[in-house]
């Protein structure tokens, strides 16, 4: 299908603000801060700043996970971010991530304070800082950060494109559509054939590996992220399903995935553990 009037790009291109699409109003050519805006601190070292999307459960399920484990400095307090409200161009926030997207982690328990940005990068920092879910072996180390780092570098074709052009834009084109749903169908093949031998990504011990790429993958299959359960026949990936459905059923994976989403059984912001416990039998 080719569009009515064929695109021909401009010599220089300029911004339209107005550009149609579900997040037109939050993304912008530029960086910075749009306006003050202190963060609030609770009293526990960790802080995060975030929201209950893919990118911010990651932090959420590993902090969860850290605690039953029964590492009580991982305590944590987690305030949300409004993106769709554009809290992230706040200035506190814009200090903690310049580049303005959730989540962000503030560890105050360091002097001075360490800020940590982009949620792979919050994982291998806190893993790191409490010595769990990240292998410290040569070999199996170079395992864990190639998944996150796949993960890292795939999820944008599964949101940014094909969600976007799928679910977001404002008119619906088939070259876009096909092309990112294509890529994001190879990318549920490349994890099928090496779920095929292995229980997790990196092979019998779930890792950070696992934490990052679930809150994409594993839900697009399970759940159909963008409605698009029928339409990438996500099913047939058998062992992702597996893989996803285990994933999804530990208690701190559980009680990871309600953290800063208002509403329903999630809670708004989490302080300490009985912010969760109140709603757990909701789940």
């Amino acid at each position: 299908m080719t569009q009515s009037t064929p695109y021909v790009p401009p010599k220089v291109w300029k911004w339209e603000a107005e550009s149609g699409g579900r997040f037109a109003s939050i993304n912008r050519p530029i960086a910075g801060p749009t306006h003050e805006k202190e963060l609030p601190v609770g009293e526990h070292p960790l802080q995060l700043y975030s929201l209950g999307t893919p990118n911010g459960v990651k932090v959420t399920i590993l902090l969860e996970e850290l605690l039953a484990l029964g590492i009580e400095e991982a305590e944590y307090d987690a305030w949300l971010i409004n993106i769709g409200e554009g809290d992230q161009f706040g200035s506190g926030f814009v200090d903690i991530n310049p580049n303005s997207k959730i989540p962000g982690l503030l560890d105050r328990g360091t002097s001075p304070p360490t800020r940590v940005f982009e949620s792979a990068a919050i994982l291998m920092y806190l893993a790191e800082k409490f010595d769990a879910f990240v292998p410290t072996n040569g070999a199996e180390r170079a395992e864990c950060l190639s998944w996150i780092f796949w993960q890292m570098g795939s999820a944008p074709y599964l949101g940014g494109g094909f969600g976007h052009f799928y679910a977001y834009a404002p008119e619906k084109w088939e070259y876009p559509i096909d092309r990112f749903a294509m890529e994001v169908k190879r990318q549920l093949d490349v994890l099928d054939r090496n779920l095929a031998s292995r229980s997790f990504l990196c092979g019998e011990d779930y890792n950070i590996a696992d934490m990052a790429t679930y809150p994409w993958y594993g839900q697009l299959v399970l759940n159909g992220l963008y409605d698009s359960k029928e339409f990438l026949q996500v099913e047939s990936y058998a062992n992702v399903v597996r893989w996803a459905q285990e994933i999804h059923n530990r208690p701190a994976v559980k009680r990871g995935r309600r953290v800063n989403r208002p509403g329903g059984s999630g809670v708004r912001e989490r302080h300490d553990a009985s912010d969760l416990d109140a709603t757990e039998s909701a789940t």
